[in-house]
C-alpha cells in the first residue's frame, strides 16, 4: 500500500490556449496577450502530507525535484505570505509533459497553492491567492479559475467566459499529440520579440474579433488560431509538416498549443482517431505522446 494514501491531494489540470494572440511588449519584458484558454481533462496529481520542511519526490525522471521546481516555489512563497509553519513533503504523479505548452508546471504550482490554502484554519481568500499565483509564473492564475476562460496581459488577468460562449467549449473531445522534444517558452518570446512589430497583432483588432466569436453561435473550430505558431515553425518544421499532412489527409484543422510542442485538433465524439494516431506515429515516432481527452 502506497504511503501517500492517508494524504491529501488534487487533480492539477493540463490547459490549452485555443486562442492565443500577442498584442506588444511590455516595458518589464512580459509580453501582452488574448487568449481563450480550457483546462483539460489530462492532468497531474500532486499529494502533500505533513513534514518538518519542504521537500518533493516525482516518478518521472524528466521533473526536477530540487528548489527550482515550482511546486517547491510555491511551498515557500505560501509560506512567508502567510507566516506557515508546517512543512511538507509532496509527491507529484506527472502525466502533462514536460515542454509542450500545457502548463502543467503551473498548474502544480496552484495545485500546491490549493493543497497548502486546505489545510489552513484561515485559508486566504481568492484575491490574495491569485496574486500569490500570478507572482509565480504568468498563467498560474489561471487555474484558480472553473471553467474556460479569457486571459488578458501578461496572463494574469482572467475572466471567465459567458455561459453561452463556454458551453460551446467544455466537453468537446481533443486529440493531444506532442513530438519528442520540447520548446522553450522563453525562446519562443524571444523569436516574437525580434520579429516585432510584425509579429504582434493590434489588441483592438483581436478583442473584437474575440467579442464576434463570444457572442456569436459559431463553434469552437472558427475560435482556433495561434500567433505563436510563425515563429515556432520556422524552426521546428516537424511540427507544421505533421500538421499539413492531418489537414490534407483527414481534412482536422490542428493548432499548436501555447509555443508548444504539444499539439491539438477537435474532433466529433463518435469520430475514429486511430488512423489519426498512426499518421502522427508514422511521423513522429513511438516517442511521440498521444492523449484522447476532452476539454473540461
Amino acid at each position: 500500500m502506497s504511503r501517500f494514501v492517508s494524504t491529501s491531494s488534487i487533480f492539477a489540470p493540463a490547459k490549452l490556449n485555443l486562442f492565443l494572440a500577442i498584442t506588444g511588449r511590455r516595458p518589464d519584458g512580459f509580453h501582452e496577450l488574448v487568449s481563450v484558454v480550457a483546462q483539460l481533462a489530462l492532468g497531474d496529481t500532486l499529494q502533500l502530507e505533513p513534514d518538518e520542511g519542504w521537500s518533493m519526490t516525482c516518478g518521472s525522471s524528466d521533473v526536477p525535484v530540487d528548489e527550482t521546481n515550482l511546486v517547491l516555489k510555491a511551498a515557500r512563497a505560501f509560506a512567508a505570505a502567510t507566516g506557515e509553519r508546517r512543512g511538507g513533503r509532496f509527491h507529484l504523479e506527472k502525466r502533462t509533459p514536460v515542454g509542450a505548452g500545457l502548463g502543467g508546471g503551473s498548474s502544480d504550482a496552484v495545485a500546491a497553492l490549493r493543497l497548502l490554502n486546505a489545510r489552513r484554519a484561515q485559508p486566504l481568500e481568492t484575491r490574495p491567492l491569485t496574486e500569490l499565483a500570478a507572482s509565480l509564473g504568468s498563467d498560474c492564475p489561471l487555474f484558480l479559475a472553473d471553467g474556460p476562460l479569457v486571459m488578458r496581459g501578461r496572463g494574469e488577468r482572467v475572466e471567465l467566459l459567458p455561459q453561452r460562449a463556454a458551453r460551446r467549449l467544455s466537453g468537446r473531445r481533443v486529440l493531444i499529440f506532442k513530438p519528442a522534444f520540447g520548446i522553450s517558452t522563453p525562446w519562443a518570446y524571444g523569436q516574437l520579440a525580434a520579429g516585432a512589430p510584425a509579429s504582434y497583432r493590434p489588441a483592438a483588432e483581436v478583442e473584437a474579433a474575440l467579442a464576434r466569436w463570444i457572442e456569436g453561435e459559431d463553434p469552437a473550430e472558427t475560435l482556433l488560431w495561434n500567433g505563436m505558431e510563425e515563429a515556432v515553425f520556422r524552426k521546428f518544421v516537424a511540427i507544421p509538416t505533421l500538421l499539413d499532412e492531418l489537414r490534407s489527409a483527414f481534412g482536422l484543422a490542428a493548432r499548436l498549443s501555447g509555443s508548444g510542442s504539444a499539439c491539438y485538433v477537435l474532433v466529433e465524439k463518435d469520430y475514429d482517431v486511430s488512423p489519426v494516431m498512426q499518421a502522427i506515429r508514422n511521423a513522429w515516432g513511438e516517442s511521440a505522446f498521444l492523449m484522447d481527452t476532452y476539454l473540461r
